[in-house]
């Protein structure tokens, strides 16, 4: 994805308030031998007996992923960070014998059986989960939550839509796909975004319009609080498709989709 416009704007109205994982009680496992850096698993120390879900972390502090694994019983994670840029995801996933080789080392660690595996991603995290979805890897997943990760070109490239660009949609036929699942109950899909506009490639914010106009949704105009200060403007639910709009064009309001993890979470589990 093409170097964005950095937003000049500042401001000081909201908290965006941190965690640091400092409450997680549990073993952190580097997993070696399938990307240049090594992932690491996360298992709690009450993780229960019966199956339990796994999270797939794409790009992110660990110590976010850890304090959302206190935060929510019944979870272990692996935190996936790969370096900068959309691409630097999505070329190690491309194959799907790595996500397999990923799985099955986690499950060498991990002495209770897993049952349902949600893959999450921030930022350019977004472009390992597109990766994965894309492949025959699809089935595996029960469900996906984006934050503030969700991008695309625009056709002419780095044309925005006022200037008379179009979204290309090819860069988001996977996660279309996804929500229309989703809507229909047998996927989840959890989308956050903010209001950040980069200038020279689609922003979340267009993306999720994109793919609300593709399920026929209509966004519902909330102003409520949201977990640790963010403010929240806008609501999509149908099925189990949820879209949260966010205030915010700054980059402590997009650092603040990440470590709202903890809460978010919690929509991957809430069926309508």
């Amino acid at each position: 994805m093409n170097q964005q416009n950095p937003s000049p704007m500042v401001e000081h109205i909201r908290p965006h308030r941190r965690v640091d994982g400092s409450g997680f009680e549990g073993r952190k496992i580097p997993i070696s031998g399938i990307f240049e850096k090594e992932p690491l698993l996360l298992i709690p120390d009450d993780i229960p007996q019966e199956p339990v879900n796994l999270l797939v972390h794409f790009h992110g502090d660990e110590s976010v992923v850890a304090h959302a694994m206190a935060e929510n019983k019944g979870w272990a994670a692996v935190v996936v960070n790969l370096g900068n840029g959309s691409s630097a995801y999505g070329v190690p996933l491309v194959n799907p014998e790595n996500f397999d080789s990923l799985l099955l080392a986690v499950n060498k660690q991990i002495t209770k059986p897993i049952g349902k595996i949600y893959l999450s991603g921030f930022s350019a995290g977004y472009g390992a989960v597109r990766a994965i979805l894309k492949t025959r890897n699809y089935e595996l997943i029960e469900g996906v939550l984006l934050l503030d990760g969700l991008h695309a070109g625009y056709v002419p490239a780095q044309t925005p839509m006022a200037r008379g660009g179009q979204i290309d949609n090819k860069d988001l036929a996977a996660f279309k796909k996804l929500a229309a699942d989703a809507v229909k109950g047998s996927k989840t899909f959890v989308f956050t975004h903010s209001s950040i506009f980069p200038g020279t490639f689609v922003s979340t914010t267009e993306c999720a319009d994109f793919l609300l106009e593709a399920t026929g949704i209509l966004r519902e105009p909330v102003l409520r609080e949201g977990p640790l200060g963010m403010q929240q403007l806008g609501v999509s639910v149908e099925g189990n498709f949820k879209i949260l709009a966010f205030a915010g064009n700054t980059a402590p309001d997009h650092i603040d989709h990440l470590h709202g993890l903890f809460h978010f979470l919690r929509l991957l589990e809430d069926e309508n």
